[in-house]
């Protein structure tokens, strides 16, 4: 019974032809009766029924001619209201023409019956349709008018879900994205007309549109662009389809990270399944952002084993309700008789080291801290991973180690530096360099989100500040990627595509949230150990690799016993600033 109620466009259709006839036998019948002063004399019923049918097929006509049977109940609008005006004069129209031509066959018959009849006509045909904009109205937040863009086949599915109020929008039009294949112009989905995206703004105004729904598998470039042209056309509600494999499963907002998502073209998942697969894998600071993603990439990827390990009980209490069948240590990267007692028991054919601090206010202000858990914390994982025979360490690094102004980022250069010059014996080492990625704990983005969920202005460093972002799952993809060609004693960059300005993607998040008129961008100046511009290379000596998103750079040679004296002195002076400036000459601390 559900299933019989249930509105599609044939029943749609079928339910107007229906209630069109008997509504036209109603008017036409009451013309007569208002003709007549409600006595119709007998010799004039004789022709009705072949007035009736005479003029009921010439309306269905001009209905179909119009499309008036192909519209939407939910959403009748002006348009709509002029094509029944035009069908009504045109149907009308021309039966004064036959009638004129046929009178015989009519007669007898009053001709102020057609102009009575098409005003009855056109009042209740018309009526009939607006009901339901009417109770829309009334529950204005029920259903909005919305256009699709994008022809696929999930395109029809959402209609669908619009007809069967699953979702509350009413799809009143379709219009292709760039760059789709724009044959389909003027051709119907589902009864909605397709329209070229040269005509997005027209069909916007036209069709009243308070929302837009993406179908459309767009790059971000392309998705920003639209993104743009939408929010020029005042449209203030856009989402897109979140698939389920190929398949449509819900509706969701456009986030800052599809604007921001690059998508690099050179991933290629066979390279780091065959890299993954049936491995035994260590992963240090895996309750993190990087290392959390990763441990699940290396599940997805077939891992004969897992060993999580991380310093927070929190983090990894996380990762168990994410990981199944894996072993979870809480071990702090500096206590080397642990590290030894796990490396001892356990065989481990690649690790992935992410433990880090990372925060760079925080590093700032914990010098000490960030000097011990990412030197000595690195240099103990890399000492063990050498001397229990490691096949594969994979060094995660980043770009503030490059000219680095911080102490953070030059802990990582150490790391670096080490990696490059230890004596790795039958160990491939190697590390990979990156910017920030997207949603990552403590990084920009969560606290912008943060800061307009709270009705808070946003606040900016410096209006110049930029940087460079990756989605997290495709960084983690390219760093395996990346691991999986290293030969040891690698440094790898990845190609993180153009960096952005944080003011402009602070504006942009506050249109995503719809939030123009109540937040504001706040400068509050740079912080310690803060630089205007990330970079990825140290010299424009970067190599390609056989993946256009991943190059290699020039090692640095920093003889090894030197390097250890160097480490160690530092571990133990009290000017540790002057000592990390003697190991990466390029420091330049920004306090």
């Amino acid at each position: 019974m559900r299933d019989i109620l249930k509105p599609t466009n044939t029943k749609r259709i079928i339910f107007f032809l229906l209630s069109d006839f008997f509504i036209s036998i109603f008017t036409l019948y009451s013309a007569y009766l208002l003709r007549f002063n409600f006595h119709i004399p007998f010799e004039y019923l004789e022709s009705f029924w072949r007035v009736f049918f005479t003029i009921f097929s010439l309306k269905l006509l001009f209905f179909i001619r119009y499309n008036i049977y192909l519209g939407i109940w939910r959403f009748f609008g002006l348009s709509e209201s002029k094509n029944i005006l035009k069908a009504h004069i045109l149907a009308y129209m021309l039966f004064f023409v036959i009638f004129l031509s046929l009178s015989e066959l009519y007669m007898p018959f009053a001709r102020s019956i057609i102009i009575i009849d098409m005003i009855l006509s056109l009042s209740f045909i018309g009526m009939l349709r607006i009901s339901k904009r009417i109770f829309v109205e009334q529950n204005r937040d029920i259903y909005r008018p919305a256009l699709i863009i994008g022809v696929n086949q999930n395109t029809s599915s959402i209609i669908k879900s619009s007809l069967n109020d699953e979702i509350p929008y009413t799809f009143v039009a379709i219009t292709l994205s760039e760059s789709e294949d724009q044959s389909a112009i003027g051709t119907y989905i589902e009864n909605l007309k397709i329209f070229p995206y040269s005509k997005l703004q027209e069909t916007i105004k036209e069709y009243n549109i308070q929302a837009v729904i993406i179908t459309a598998k767009l790059s971000s470039e392309m998705l920003k662009s639209l993104y743009n042209d939408l929010s020029n056309c005042g449209v203030k509600e856009i989402k897109k389809i979140k698939l389920l494999g190929e398949q449509y499963e819900k509706l969701q907002d456009i986030s800052i990270e599809d604007l921001l998502a690059r998508h690099p073209k050179d991933l290629d998942e066979r390279v780091v399944k065959s890299f993954i697969k049936n491995k035994d894998v260590l992963i240090t600071g895996a309750g993190g952002s990087i290392g959390s993603e990763i441990a699940l990439q290396c599940q997805r990827y077939g891992a004969k084993s897992l060993i999580l390990l991380d310093n927070s009980e929190y983090n990894l209490y996380k990762l168990t309700q994410k990981i199944e069948n894996a072993k979870f240590k809480l071990i702090n990267i500096t206590d080397k008789e642990r590290l030894e007692e796990l490396f001892n028991l356990e065989h481990i054919d690649i690790l992935i080291h992410a433990a880090a601090y990372k925060h760079v206010p925080i590093c700032e202000d914990n010098i000490d801290s960030a000097i011990k858990n990412n030197i000595l914390g690195s240099k103990i994982i890399i000492d063990l991973s050498i001397k229990y025979r490691v096949k594969k360490v994979v060094i995660i690094s980043t770009d503030k180690a490059v000219r680095p102004t911080n102490v953070m980022g030059t802990t990582k250069r150490i790391v670096e530096l080490y990696a490059q010059n230890v004596d790795s014996q039958d160990t491939e080492i190697v590390a990979v360099r990156f910017g920030n990625v997207l949603g990552s704990s403590g990084s920009v983005i969560p606290k912008f989100k943060s800061q307009i969920q709270q009705g808070k202005n946003i606040t900016v460093t410096h209006p110049d500040i930029t940087r460079y972002f990756m989605l997290i799952n495709e960084a983690c993809q390219l760093v395996l990627q990346a691991a999986s060609i290293a030969k040891g004693g690698e440094l790898f960059i990845l190609d993180m595509g153009e960096s952005v300005k944080i003011v402009d993607l602070a504006s942009q998040m506050i249109r995503l949230y719809n939030k123009e008129d109540e937040i504001e961008i706040e400068f509050c100046g740079l912080r310690a150990g803060e630089k205007l511009y990330e970079e990825l290379l140290i010299d424009e000596s970067d190599k390609k690799t056989q993946f256009s998103s991943i190059m290699i750079t020039k090692s640095t040679l920093y003889p090894i016993k030197e390097l250890n004296k160097d480490i160690e002195k530092l571990l133990l002076c009290r000017d540790k600033l002057q000592q990390l400036k003697k190991i990466v000459p390029e420091f330049q601390h920004r306090a």
